[in-house]
This record gives structure tokens, C-alpha cells and sequence, in this order.
């Protein structure tokens, strides 16, 4: 596959009709504008598609053999509203058209289609995408002085983060976003690619740790049909789908050795083969990492490559926790606020000083997520235009008492204080040690240095290899 610039990417058609004489002609009309043109002849595989290869604009029958054609419509315009959608049907009644109308679609045509009367609805509705394309590009260029793609801060450290990912998003460079859970990395890594000269590619996403390690290669490098049992059909892989795009790898650590090395190589030499085939596919995207494992542990421990590492984290972007920005908190609620009065057509003025006091005060082990999931129950329990301490979760107002404070005991040597202060910390910041580390204001070698002194071990670490030396047990 020859190496395309994302600006002048070929347009994609994603062509849905369960005849295949049909889709063969629409393939072959769409094809000679010089548009690119994918087929599926059931629902299921057209949203399939639709998911991973972001087409431009969407041609489909109403009569699918497992779907109404008005239920893929919602569901194509619930996953992604930009794609325009042509309805064709043979039903060519007002009522249908009237209802493909209303779930959203562009136009409405009747069978038999005329290759003229497709191919200028088709330029309108590329047209249209392209206008709102630039319509959108204009208003992330005047958003507000506080938000940033969706993400919401004013704190010194969300300002740094911001400044600094505008500055790389219009490079190519890889991208490593560290961060714990509910920070907000992919938010993060939207901007980059949304920010990017790779906007009009696609940005294919993966979580590593969701998928199972047997299948997590099958879906970056795709198959041959006959590769393997169960391989009835050639799929192409998300380094292929991501070509003139960005490939967003979440939860890089929890992928396998053996594909770390496999995709160290096609970093360094962009192409590969896929599983079974001899095909040669050249690669061209934008990589982005994220994790939320500790890059030193996950390193000494032989979790992540080393030379991987190196490869993937040319620029590295560090997310903060909430309570590293707890000034935020009060623009946070306020969003939160307006969204979900928005969504559940609710009117939720304000947060009740008494509440303010306890959502500023909440440690938020999972930090904005857990924000956002806090004012959303509260905004749906609300019976005033008020958010009371009563309409937070339990877990939140159970945390009544303040967190005590750290006191000298009487009768206790330096060595010993010190060994008690640098334990509550670790305790208090989930045994994160470059947290830690700050807030004692010490340098993380020096932090492992005193750990190693005064016999202090990772309760985590400890944890996992109980976990580990179970499981082995188990296996034997």
C-alpha cells in the first residue's frame, strides 16, 4: 500500500445492501469517481466497518437480513453522528422516508437508482462532511481560554499539559501519555490527533487490556483466511486501518513480550505481514501510548520492553491526578453540571456549599471519572435545584471526619519519624512513588534509597506476587 498524506486522502464510502449484485455495481460506480468503497452485505458487519474504518459517507438498504435499516441508522449516528447516511430502499413509501429522515439521514432514494441521480447526492453528502469538518477544526481554533478538546482545567499543572500538547500535536513524533485511571488519557489523546496534520485520517483506538493476549495480535496485524482455525476470512489489521491516521495503543504494558518485539519492528521498519499471509502492507501513522502503570517498575520487572520504550516515548506527556489539581475541581462540577442537566433535561442550579466542602476535601482514587460519575448521580437524585451532601454517593459523604493529620509520637527516634512519615505517604498516595516523592520533597532515587533503609516494602508489589504465586500454584 503506498504511503497517502492524510490531507489528501481518498473519500470513503461504506456501501450496506444485502444483494450482492447491488453492492458489486455500487462498488464499481462509487469506485470510478475515485472514491475508496468497502461492502457488507448484513448490518452487523457494515457497523463493523463503520467502527474501525470511519468511512466519510454511508450508501444502505433499509431490507438487511439481521437489521431494520432504520435501527443501523440510529446506531451508525449514536457511534459516530459526522459520516453522512444515503438510505436506498425498494419500500419507497413517504412514511419510510419521513422516519429514515427523522434517525438521520441525508437523503432518501428509491430503487431502481440511477448511477447520475447517486453520484450527485453522493458529492452533496461529501460536500456536507467537509463543511462540518472545517466548520468543527474553526471552533476547537476558538475555544475557550479553559477547555482544551473536551478537557476541562485551569490549574498551573492543566495549562503546562495543554501548552505542551499543542506544541507536539502537529509533529509526528510518538507520543507516551502516562496517567492513573479516570485521569482522562484519551482525552488527551484525542487532542493530540484532532490537533494534528493527521486529523482527516482515521484514529483507530485499542485497550490492551481489554482484549484477550491470544487475540490482541489477530487485531493489530490482521489474518489470511486459513491462517488459523477459526480464520474464515481475511481481516485487516488496526495498523492497517490507521494508515494516513493515528493509532492510539491504550495500556501498552499489559501487551505481551513477543508483540513488543514484533511491533518494535514495525516501528523501525514500517511494514509487516499479516498472520498467514505473504502480503507485504507499508504503514503510515501516527503512534500514541498510554498507560497507567509505573514505566520504572513495569521496566525492571520486564513488563515493557526497553527498547520499545525508547521507541515509543519520544515526547512524554504526563496527566495529573484530581487531587494534584484540586483547584479544578469547582470548573469540573460546573461542566458536570451542565452536561447532565443537559442529558436528563434536569435543572440543578448549584452544589450546596456543605457538598462543595466534601467534593473538594475527597481523595478521588478515580480522580475525574469518579468526579463525573459523582454529579451525575447527584443531578439524577436532586428534588431541589440544589446538590445537597445527601445527593452524593455514600462512599463520598462517608468520608465525614477529615483525613488525620500526621502527628509526632512521644518517645520515638528521627529514624523511626522518618520511617512513619515516608509510610503514611506511600499509603496515602496509593503507594505512588513519584507522588510521594513530591510531596516529601524528595527525588524519587533518594525516596527508594530510604524505603530500602528502613525495610519498607510495596504492599502492591507484594500483593501481585501473592496473586502470581497463587495463580502458579493453580496451574500446577
Amino acid at each position: 500500500m503506498a504511503s497517502t498524506s492524510p490531507n489528501k486522502r481518498r473519500k470513503r464510502v461504506l456501501a450496506i445492501d444485502d444483494e450482492p449484485a447491488m453492492t458489486e455495481w455500487l462498488k464499481m460506480v462509487i469506485e470510478a469517481e475515485g472514491y475508496e468503497v468497502r461492502t457488507a452485505l448484513i448490518g452487523t458487519r457494515g457497523e463493523e466497518i463503520f467502527k474501525q474504518w470511519q468511512p466519510d459517507v454511508v450508501v444502505t438498504d433499509l431490507m438487511l437480513p439481521d437489521i431494520d435499516g432504520i435501527g443501523l441508522l440510529r446506531r451508525l449516528k449514536e457511534i459516530d453522528p459526522w459520516p453522512e447516511i444515503i438510505v436506498i430502499s425498494g419500500q419507497g413509501t413517504i412514511s419510510r422516508a419521513v422516519e429514515a429522515g427523522q434517525a438521520g439521514a441525508f437523503y432518501f432514494l428509491e430503487k431502481p437508482v440511477s448511477q447520475d441521480g447517486l453520484l450527485d447526492m453522493l458529492r452533496k453528502a461529501l460536500d456536507r462532511t467537509q463543511e462540518r469538518a472545517e466548520h468543527q477544526q474553526l471552533k476547537e481554533q476558538i475555544r475557550g481560554q479553559y477547555s482544551f478538546a473536551n478537557i476541562v482545567g485551569q490549574s498551573k499543572k492543566m495549562k503546562e499539559l495543554f501548552e505542551l500538547v499543542e506544541s507536539v500535536a502537529a509533529s509526528d513524533a510518538n507520543i507516551l501519555i502516562q496517567g492513573e485511571n479516570g485521569t482522562g488519557k484519551e482525552l488527551i489523546a484525542n487532542a493530540i490527533h484532532y490537533n494534528s496534520n493527521r486529523v482527516k485520517g482515521p484514529f483507530i483506538k485499542i485497550n490492551c487490556a481489554a482484549i484477550p493476549k491470544d487475540l490482541i495480535e489477530s487485531e493489530l496485524f490482521g489474518y489470511k483466511k486459513g491462517a488459523f482455525t477459526g480464520a474464515t476470512a481475511d481481516k485487516i489489521g488496526l495498523l492497517e486501518m490507521a494508515e494516513g491516521g493515528s493509532l492510539l495503543l491504550d495500556e501498552i504494558g499489559e501487551m505481551p513480550p513477543y508483540l513488543q518485539t514484533k511491533l518494535l519492528r514495525v516501528l523501525q521498519e514500517r511494514e509487516y505481514r499479516p498472520i498467514g499471509s505473504d502480503r507485504l502492507v507499508h504503514v503510515d501513522f501516527r503512534l500514541i501510548c498510554a498507560t497507567n502503570i509505573d514505566l520504572d517498575v513495569a521496566l525492571r520487572e520486564g513488563k515493557l520492553r526497553e527498547d520499545l520504550y525508547f521507541r515509543i516515548n519520544t515526547i512524554t506527556l504526563r496527566v495529573p491526578p484530581l487531587r494534584e489539581r484540586t483547584e479544578d475541581i469547582p470548573l469540573l462540577c460546573n461542566h458536570f453540571l451542565s452536561k447532565f442537566n443537559q442529558r436528563y433535561s434536569k435543572s440543578v442550579r448549584a452544589i450546596s456549599p456543605a457538598a462543595y466542602h466534601l467534593l473538594i476535601r475527597n481523595r478521588w482514587a478515580g480522580n475525574v471519572r469518579e468526579l463525573e460519575n459523582a454529579i451525575e448521580r447527584a443531578v439524577l437524585v436532586c428534588k431541589t435545584g440544589e446538590i445537597t451532601p445527601n445527593d452524593l454517593p455514600e462512599s463520598i459523604r462517608d468520608e465525614g471526619a477529615p483525613a488525620q493529620e500526621f502527628t509526632i509520637p512521644p518517645h520515638r527516634t528521627l529514624a523511626e519519624i522518618e520511617k512513619m512519615s515516608i509510610l503514611q505517604t506511600l499509603q496515602r498516595t496509593n503507594w505512588n512513588k513519584q507522588e510521594a516523592a513530591q510531596i516529601l520533597g524528595l527525588y524519587r532515587p533518594t525516596l527508594y534509597s530510604k524505603m530500602k533503609k528502613h525495610e519498607i516494602k510495596d504492599q502492591r508489589a507484594q500483593q501481585r506476587a501473592a496473586a502470581a504465586a497463587a495463580a502458579a500454584g493453580s496451574n500446577s
